[in-house]
Formats: C-alpha cells, sequence, structure tokens
C-alpha cells in the first residue's frame, strides 16, 4: 500500500508557482503535477510512494534503466577530476576523444565523425548548417531545401521544428524557415486507404520522387526522416518504404539523414534504426539513448563522404555549443555504452525480449478497443477505435479526447503510457525482465477495460 512520503499538494503548490511545464498547458495544468522523486530498473516512484512501470524509459530514453550507479558514479569521478572544459580553440579533453571513438566503433563503417551537442534538437539545428556547407563546398550552392515528413518530429527549436512536420507547433512562431518542406508520411494504418502495407509503402516513398521533380532544378540538399516516427505516434513503416527512399536519395544526388535520436542504441534491436532496415545513412543525429538520460548528450554522427568535404575543405566551420563534448555528460555516456554492451541489450531486444513483447502486445489487438497492435524492437503503439469494422473509422469526440482519457486511466493502473491522437504509445527501458513485460501488458488490458467502459457510457464506442 502506498504511503505518503513527501507533502505532495505543498510540491505542488511550489511548481504551479515557478516552474513553466515543456509542452503542456501549464495554467490547466495548475497544482496537479505528478511528483517523481525515485527510479529504480523500470520503475519510478511518486511521492505518494506509487511504484509505476515506466512504459516510456522517461522520455524515449532510458535504456538501461533508472537508477544505474556505475553511471553515477563514473559522472562523480569526471566532475572530481574536471567538471567542465570547452572544445572550442583547438582543445579537447579524454572524454570527448573516447566518447567520439566509442561512438564512431559502433556506427556503420563508413562514418567515422562525431560533432557533440546538448541534444536532439540542438543536432539537428546543426545539420541545417552542415547540409548547406557542404553543398556550398560542392560547387552547388542553390541545393538548400531539406525535405522532411508531416508528422515527423526533430526537436523544437526553430531548426527542429522546422524539420519537423508538427503543424499545431508551426502554428507557434511563423514556422518552417524557409528552405524546408514536408510529404506524406508511411503511416498504413491511418492513411493507407485501400492499399496494401507493401503498396502503400512505395506510394509514401515516391512521394519524396514527386516533389524532388516537382521542385527547382538542383535545389535539394537533404532528406530527414525517423526510422520509426517516435512522438509522430510510432509509425512503423512497411517494408517496402526505406529501401525505396534509399534509391531514390542515391539517384538523385541528395543526402540522406536519418534521425536516431530516438531508434539508436538498440531500441529497434540493432545500434542504429537505419540497420534494422538496412539502408546507409550519409548524417545521423543521435541523442537520447546515448547517456540514457542520466546527463544531456547529443551528437550528429557525420558519414566519410560528408566529413571529407565540410572538414577537408571547408577550413574552419563556424559553429558549436558551449557544452558540446560536456566532460561529465561524455562521462555517463561512456558508462552507459559499457552496460549497453556488457549485458547485450542489443540482442535482447533483438532475439528475447523484444519478439517476447512483441507478442504478448499484438494480443491487444484482440481488444474491443483496439483497431492495431503494432510494434518494432520496443517500440509499440495501440490504435484505439469506437468499432473495428475498419481503419478509417474514428470516434465522435475531439482528435486527442480519447487518448488523454486512457492515458490518465493507465498512470491510475500504475503504467506510464503516452496518448498521441487517439493511440497509446511505449517504449520501455530495454532490461525490461519477461516478467515485466507481463505486467506491463495486464496494465494495459486493464487500463483498455477502463477506457472502453467509459466510453460506454459515454456512447462513444458502437458494443
Amino acid at each position: 500500500m502506498a504511503t505518503n512520503l513527501y507533502d505532495t499538494p505543498s510540491l505542488q503548490a511550489r511548481d504551479a508557482a515557478h516552474h513553466w511545464h515543456p509542452f503542456t498547458d501549464t495554467k490547466e495544468l495548475g497544482a496537479s503535477s505528478r511528483v517523481i522523486v525515485g527510479g529504480e530498473g523500470v520503475w519510478i516512484e511518486d511521492s505518494d510512494g506509487n511504484r509505476i512501470l515506466d512504459g516510456m524509459a522517461g522520455l524515449w530514453c532510458t535504456q538501461v534503466g533508472h537508477g544505474r550507479r556505475e553511471i553515477a558514479d563514473a559522472v562523480h569521478a569526471q566532475m572530481s577530476r574536471l567538471a567542465y572544459y570547452n572544445t572550442f580553440f583547438r582543445t579537447t579533453h579524454l572524454p570527448a576523444l573516447e566518447l567520439a571513438e566509442k561512438v564512431a566503433a559502433l556506427a556503420p563503417a563508413h562514418m567515422n565523425r562525431v560533432f557533440f551537442t546538448g541534444s536532439g534538437s540542438e543536432s539537428n539545428d546543426t545539420i541545417i548548417r552542415m547540409v548547406r556547407r557542404y553543398w556550398d563546398l560542392k560547387g552547388k550552392p542553390n541545393k538548400k531545401t531539406i525535405i522532411a515528413r508531416r508528422n515527423g518530429y526533430h526537436g523544437s527549436t526553430i531548426g527542429g521544428t522546422s524539420l519537423g512536420g508538427m503543424s499545431a507547433m508551426h502554428g507557434q512562431g511563423d514556422l518552417p524557415i524557409p528552405g524546408i518542406f514536408h510529404i506524406a508520411q508511411p503511416y498504413w494504418f491511418g492513411e493507407g486507404g485501400d492499399l496494401s502495407p507493401e503498396e502503400f509503402g512505395l506510394r509514401a516513398a515516391r512521394a519524396l520522387e514527386e516533389a524532388i521533380d516537382a521542385a527547382a532544378p538542383d535545389s535539394i540538399a537533404a532528406f530527414i526522416a525517423e526510422p520509426v516516427q517516435g512522438a509522430g505516434g510510432v509509425i512503423i513503416p512497411p517494408d517496402t518504404y526505406w529501401p525505396e527512399i534509399a534509391r531514390i536519395c542515391r539517384e538523385r544526388d541528395i543526402l540522406l539523414i536519418v534521425d536516431e535520436v530516438i531508434c539508436g542504441f538498440g531500441r529497434l534491436g540493432t545500434w542504429f534504426g537505419n540497420q534494422y532496415y538496412g539502408v546507409e545513412a550519409d548524417i545521423m543525429p543521435i541523442a537520447k539513448g546515448l547517456s540514457s538520460g542520466y546527463l544531456p548528450i547529443g551528437g550528429v554522427v557525420v558519414s566519410d563522404k560528408v566529413a571529407d568535404v565540410v572538414i577537408g575543405e571547408g577550413g574552419e566551420f563556424y559553429h558549436g555549443y558551449t557544452y558540446s563534448g560536456h566532460p561529465a555528460a561524455c562521462a555517463a555516456a561512456l558508462a552507459n555504452l559499457a552496460i549497453i554492451e556488457r549485458e547485450g541489450l542489443v540482442e535482447r531486444v533483438k532475439s528475447d525480449i523484444g519478439p517476447y513483447l512483441q507478442a504478448r502486445w499484438r494480443a491487444l489487438g484482440e481488444h474491443p478497443l483496439v483497431g492495431e497492435a503494432r510494434m518494432a524492437g520496443l517500440m509499440g503503439a495501440l490504435e484505439l477505435v469506437p468499432e473495428k469494422t475498419g481503419r478509417a473509422v474514428r470516434f465522435n469526440a475531439p482528435l486527442g479526447d480519447v487518448g488523454a482519457l486512457c492515458r490518465d486511466f493507465a498512470f491510475r493502473n500504475g503504467l506510464v503510457m503516452r496518448g498521441v491522437r487517439d493511440s497509446m504509445i511505449i517504449s520501455p527501458p530495454l532490461v525490461i525482465s519477461h516478467a515485466e513485460a507481463d505486467e506491463l501488458v495486464a496494465r494495459a488490458r486493464q487500463t483498455l477495460d477502463a477506457t472502453y467502459a467509459e466510453l460506454k457510457r459515454r456512447g462513444l464506442v458502437v458494443t
């Protein structure tokens, strides 16, 4: 039974008085925020002593789970020697060079340079400048435009938001910036119509080819996309999609940027998501799983093709961040990667816990509220529908209301699931055990039952 360990109302009032939350209607939230005070493995604990299964790995990032003392010790040891120094002005330090070396060793063989940032958003801002610099040096200064996808997510800085395809974000701040536009996403369940997944995957990919043909000649610099769209709702592309995208980029001489901020470092059962789909990226932004979120750090992994031009021919690249290669963050990342390797977590997702949880998660597709249950690696989604007669049927309620209702039931049931539109998504730590996976699915089913009962009461489902 939960025990109140803290004065939760007081903490909530203090939070409401001064803390402006990200991606939150802070006025509507008021003094009702959940106060998380601890974490161990796949579990977090709130200020009332409730133990909650963290089905989202924090924010897609705690690959090795919460409470890993080894990472805390590595950070403490590094901060005791050198808490901070920059990597500007012909200077380096051991954690930065060691982490760059390690990431290059884990990355595909044609990618051997790493530019460090503080987050995935910063990584994607960096990419805009890097790509345009590359084409300038190649003598093609008109190649400035970057194509991205609707409903994709690449961060919330001005550059990251512009690359992302979230219309609500674009509506706040007159975005996207010039030189970026968006094509359709490979969302078969929501947009595939009467096409098979294979047919739809090809059609979605060929939207890129059509966009290139419709643009000014020789103006397209790059295409950017997530291997699996995360914040967009765990949109898993059909198998035909990525090989066709890679073909188009190669034949049309545009750079392929695969955003690995979520999928990188084992989430799909490969070190990077482009390996899962068998394609070669020219540039990969990384973050999240690099340090399992223990300290903020990101980066851009760059192919030899791009680095040889920007570094080899371009002289000084006037770009960087105060915390690029922060020594303590690099130490956290090195300790985190050591755990992932030692415990075989990438292979475990591919051959053990991934298939185990996928089978149980997909079984939730039989629930009367679920139109599709999908999962790749340890990223899953449940599409909530009022009836199971077709993919186009939607609730007679504002989009997202049912997802929010289900999310709140989940938290009451001791499970973090995220609501995106009217779907529920999960991305648990890679260390989740079989028993904990069973518990996750049991709590998800309990949540679906509670949501279904409430929707029946409101007359929003067909029984």
